[in-house]
């Protein structure tokens, strides 16, 4: 393997990495499942996304928005008007949430069979 070609595998796991880090809160999937298929305001979302806080929805928000999987808008109103959307790389990473979801419905009563052996054989 080439020393080129091991470096752009070495980066892109790190990248990978850091992505897998920023989206893998319950917060991040909660926000790109609230946005959907429409374009959302900031009020909408903290309405939507039940207990989430001001700060970690702003939080989660900007992460989002720095590894493109939504976009932001701000519109020259008063007051302003921001709009946030799933870019294409955030639709194909909610197919990839609802097929999560999806297995979760499928196997629930598997998973709860075996949390309650697990905590019977502790």
């Amino acid at each position: 393997m080439s020393k080129q070609l091991s470096g752009d595998i070495a980066r892109a796991d790190s990248l990978a990495r850091e992505i897998f880090s920023d989206i893998a809160n319950k917060w991040a999937l909660l926000i790109i499942e609230e946005i959907g298929d429409r374009t959302r305001r900031f009020t909408e979302l903290k309405t939507g996304v039940d207990g989430i806080s001001h700060k970690m929805l702003t939080q989660n928000l900007r992460l989002l928005e720095r590894n493109g999987l939504i976009s932001r808008v701000v519109h020259p109103t008063v007051p302003p008007r921001v709009d946030y959307a799933l870019t294409e790389p955030g639709r194909a990473l909610r197919g990839i949430v609802d097929g999560m979801c999806d297995w979760t419905q499928r196997y629930l009563g598997e998973i709860e069979e075996a949390r309650g052996r697990f905590g019977r054989s502790q």
